[in-house]
């Protein structure tokens, strides 16, 4: 697979029937490999190890309903009230992050209403910080854990 923009991490994988499959620690098991979820799980290993985001309360491919339309969040990360803080948008590498990967976003976060706002194709990461006056203000990194409770 691309080496990404993201860490490193010592991942498992093994192959079923001629396909890859890499190891998702949140949903527990084995999940077909394809380009956006090598940059999905990378992800999520830099939000729970390196940024300790809690896996506990990290929730992958969840469902969302927008406009009668079943829709898919790639990860939430829930606070201790169990709503949303963190939505992240995961796209594979070959896609360019554009005005349209924002919106979709936000077209999410009118439901989720998470404080942090990540895209991410592994190569490029974008961070949005969603002010109580639904300012939108751009990060230069995602804050770890600590700080985005600081930060709200």
């Amino acid at each position: 697979m691309l080496q990404l923009n993201l860490p490193a991490y010592d991942h498992k994988l093994k192959s079923v029937q001629g396909k890859l499959q890499i190891y998702d620690p949140i949903r527990k098991k084995y999940v077909h490999l394809t380009p956006e979820e090598w940059v999905r799980q990378h992800m999520l290993n830099l939000l729970n190890k390196e940024l300790n985001y809690p896996a506990s309360r990290t929730s992958v491919e969840g469902g969302l309903k927008y406009n009668q339309r079943a829709k898919r969040t790639d990860i939430i990360v829930y606070n201790d009230e169990m709503k949303p803080q963190l939505l992240v948008e995961c796209k594979a590498p070959h896609i360019s992050l554009n005005q349209k990967t924002i919106d979709q976003l936000a077209t999410y976060n009118k439901l989720c209403r998470a404080a942090l706002l990540v895209t991410t194709n592994g190569i490029q990461t974008y961070a949005m910080f969603c002010e109580e006056n639904e300012q939108v203000k751009m990060l230069n990194e995602i804050p770890d854990h600590k700080k985005l409770i600081e930060m709200i």
